[in-house]
């Protein structure tokens, strides 16, 4: 026990002062933040844990923090004009008999009330149910708000700026809020009662008053664990939308910028043009790509394209992780002359067939150039 007090010391006193909910609210931000940025962490579930709370409830819960340090005054307590509604207890001592020293020396006798009745009309915060409200409301409304300070910043909005302004708002309200709460006398800084809340939970499920609350109390559990169980499972394993992968063909423009557009379309043999094909994977798994491209001596009759005669002119690979694109210079250099030749690019996921075609390729696109002689 003595080396854990030693431990605490070292804390900060400021932190170590920090009430149960700033605390929490304190302490969530960081675990976010570790979430997201720590590398193999940002890979599981907990980034989209941490993330929901981190954006929806807490910069709202710090900001109606600094908004109201003070306790509420619980419905119960309004109605019996006694207890602060904080964690002291109340005023049992009956009332002073009007006209006396005695009444004379306690305040607020005049109007027939006592300390406690005074102090619960002079308090102004809001109870535990408005303020887990409001901070859900705030958080909608705050989070866009900073997105759109960032949006005229040099950062733009982008995962790195939005979480670190996040953070640094709500952290700064939490250190606010503390100093706001300090300022008070202790009977009315609010407080979150975990402690009664823990205890009731305790006697609700363990001392139940019958068997029928023994019996509700048991399905209570286990549709709590059901539910946590579910949202976890589709947390972990999210279901798989569609499956495939992209193929495509852009150009480059004297300013660096890649465009569909602008393809070659006469060309002398041996001419050099510039492409660059793009892949994309979404099949949900790492794949090995394989590009084949072939120029082509073909005839069209309405839809029917036949092939007269193909040849290989360039070959590639590429593996890629799901979600992930691949962009490959290709210097098209045609080696024989002819109108309306086909240029095609094949795309093969795992291995290459013996004599590639359109017709095995998983995906295929292709442009027809006119190849003159040097």
């Amino acid at each position: 026990m003595a080396d854990r007090r030693e431990i605490w010391l070292v804390v900060p006193r400021p932190v170590r002062r920090l009430p149960a909910d700033l605390a929490a609210t304190t302490l969530l931000t960081l675990l976010t933040l570790l979430a997201v940025f720590v590398p193999v962490i940002n890979e599981t579930p907990l980034r989209v844990l941490f993330g929901l709370g981190f954006v929806l409830f807490l910069p709202g819960y710090a900001f109606i923090a600094v908004l109201f340090p003070e306790a509420g005054a619980s419905p119960a307590t309004t109605e019996t004009g006694g207890g602060h509604g904080g964690p002291t207890e109340p005023d049992e001592r009956p009332a002073p008999v009007p006209g006396t020293e005695a009444a004379a020396a306690e305040p607020g006798t005049d109007s027939g009330e006592g300390n406690s009745g005074a102090t619960v009309a002079d308090r102004s915060g809001i109870d535990g149910i408005e303020r887990v409200a409001l901070s859900f409301g705030l958080s909608i409304a705050v989070v866009p708000l900073i997105g759109l300070v960032l949006n005229f910043t040099p950062w733009g909005i982008r995962l790195v700026p939005v979480v670190t302004a996040v953070a640094g708002f709500t952290l700064g309200c939490v250190a606010v809020a503390a100093r706001r709460r300090w300022a008070l006398p202790p009977e009315e800084r609010f407080a979150v009662p975990y402690r009664e809340w823990l205890a009731a939970a305790r006697r609700e499920l363990f001392e139940p008053d019958d068997r029928t609350d023994a019996a509700l109390n048991v399905v209570l559990a286990v549709s709590v664990l059901l539910a946590v169980a579910s949202v976890g499972y589709a947390v972990a394993v999210p279901p798989q939308g569609e499956r495939f992968s992209e193929l495509y063909l852009l150009t480059e423009t004297p300013e660096g910028e890649l465009v569909a557009d602008d393809y070659p379309e006469t060309m002398a043999v041996n001419e050099t043009a510039e492409l660059i094909v793009g892949i994309g994977n979404n099949e949900y798994e790492p794949t090995e790509y394989h590009v084949v491209v072939q120029l082509q001596e073909a005839e069209t009759e309405g839809n029917e394209t036949t092939v007269i005669e193909r040849t290989e002119i360039d070959r590639f690979a590429a593996t890629l992780d799901h979600n992930a694109t691949h962009h490959e210079r290709h210097t098209l250099r045609p080696t024989r002359t002819g109108e309306d030749l086909r240029v095609q690019y094949l795309l093969y996921r795992d291995a290459v067939p013996e004599n590639p075609t359109g017709g095995s390729a998983y995906r295929e696109l292709h442009l027809w150039i006119d190849v003159e002689a040097s």
